[in-house]
C-alpha cells in the first residue's frame, strides 16, 4: 500500500521560504495594493526596517552640512524662571560664540533654553532631533533645523555623530540613558576625544559620588573612567573642554595625515 505523504504549502516572501501554517492567507502585493484592505502591512517589522532607514537617510542628509556641533542634554520640565534655564541660554549663546552649532532634543525646558541661545548668536544655528511620544510635545520656537524621528536609537546616532561633545544639564530619565550611552561609548573607544561635560554641581554631585563609591569601590569601573566626565557650574569651562578636546582631535587627525602622507611618499 502506498502512502501518500501530505504535501505542505510552501510560498518564497523575497529571500524567505514560509512552509505550513505560516503561508499567509494573502500577499504582501495583495495587501499592498487593495486600499481597502487592512492597513496592518505598515506595522510589519519588514517595513519597519525600511522605516528606519529611511530615517538614517533623512537625518544624514538634513545634518551632513552643519559645522562643529555640540549636544545639549537636559530636562523638559525646567520652568523659564529656573536658574537652570539662564544657565541653558548662556550655554547655548556661549558655544555659538566659540562656533559650535546647539543641538537639543527639541522640546521645551532646558532644551529650548540652549537653542535660545544659539539664536541669539548672530549665525549661530540652533538645531532639535525630537522625538515621537505617546503624549504630545513639539518643537520648540527656537529650533531653527527640526527633525522628527520615531526610533530613539536612530536620533541617538545623529547626536553621536554629529557632535563634538556632550553637555547635560540637569534632567530626568531621558538625560540619563543619553547620559550614559554617550559615556559607555567613549569608555568601549567606539568614540574618541568625545568630552561629556555635566552641569550643575548641586545636582550632579550624589550621582557622582554614587559612581565613585558603588561603581568605582567594587571594581566595576576603571579609575580613569571617572577622568571621561567633568562637573562643573562654569558655562565658560563647559565650553573650555570642549574647546580643547576638539583642537586635541584636531590636531591628532592631522598627524595622522602628514604622516600617512610621509609614508607614502618614501621611496620603496
Amino acid at each position: 500500500m502506498i502512502r501518500m505523504e501530505k504535501i505542505r504549502r510552501e510560498r518564497r516572501q523575497g529571500q524567505a521560504v514560509v512552509r505550513g501554517a505560516l503561508v499567509p492567507e494573502s500577499t504582501h502585493d495583495q495587501r499592498l495594493l487593495d486600499r481597502q484592505g487592512p492597513a496592518d502591512w505598515v506595522h510589519m517589522d519588514p517595513w519597519r526596517v525600511l522605516r528606519i532607514q529611511a530615517e538614517f537617510v533623512e537625518g544624514f542628509g538634513q545634518l551632513a552640512e552643519l559645522p562643529r556641533a555640540v549636544t545639549v542634554f537636559g530636562s523638559a520640565r525646567t520652568d523659564k524662571d529656573d536658574a537652570y534655564y539662564a544657565m541653558g541660554v548662556d550655554l547655548g549663546r556661549t558655544l555659538a560664540e566659540a562656533g559650535y552649532a546647539v543641538i537639543t532634543g527639541g522640546g521645551p525646558g532646558t532644551m529650548e533654553a540652549a537653542n535660545r541661545g544659539a539664536t541669539e548668536v548672530a549665525g549661530g544655528i540652533s538645531v532639535g532631533l525630537g522625538i515621537e511620544l505617546p503624549f504630545e510635545q513639539r518643537m520648540n520656537d527656537y529650533v531653527e533645523l527640526g527633525i522628527e524621528f520615531r526610533y530613539f536609537f536612530v536620533r541617538k546616532t545623529m547626536f553621536v555623530k554629529y557632535s563634538c561633545g556632550f553637555i547635560a544639564l540637569p534632567g530626568g530619565f531621558g538625560t540619563l540613558d543619553e547620559l550614559f550611552e554617550a559615556l559607555t561609548l567613549v569608555q568601549t573607544r567606539k568614540v574618541t576625544s568625545f568630552p561629556v561635560v555635566l552641569l550643575g554641581t548641586e545636582f550632579w554631585g550624589g550621582l557622582i559620588d554614587w559612581i565613585r563609591k558603588a561603581l568605582l569601590g567594587t571594581g566595576k569601573i576603571a579609575t580613569h573612567d571617572l577622568d571621561l566626565i567633568t562637573v562643573t557650574d562654569d558655562v565658560d569651562e563647559a565650553v573650555r573642554v570642549i574647546v580643547e578636546s576638539d583642537r586635541a582631535r584636531s590636531r591628532q587627525s592631522l598627524e595622522e595625515r602628514q604622516a600617512a602622507a610621509s609614508h607614502i611618499a618614501e621611496p620603496q
